[in-house]
């Protein structure tokens, strides 16, 4: 299994912010992953029902608390 990239809070907002990345919540439950969820982020739901209209440039940076 490939080693996961580890990055910053404060990198991954830069990247959110400069439309160079989507954020989403790693948690499979919905509702484990709305009383954890950051604003403009989606649930691992949501980002599977969008995947194949996702531009492929964009990187997908997956949090969990």
């Amino acid at each position: 299994m490939a080693e996961v990239e580890r990055i910053s809070a404060e990198a991954a907002r830069r990247k959110v912010q400069a439309g160079q990345a989507l954020l989403a919540c790693a948690y499979e439950d919905d509702a484990k992953c709305a009383s954890m969820r950051l604003d403009g982020a989606s649930t691992l739901s949501e980002l599977r029902g969008r995947l194949s209209s996702l531009p492929s440039d964009r990187e997908i940076i997956l949090y969990c608390a």
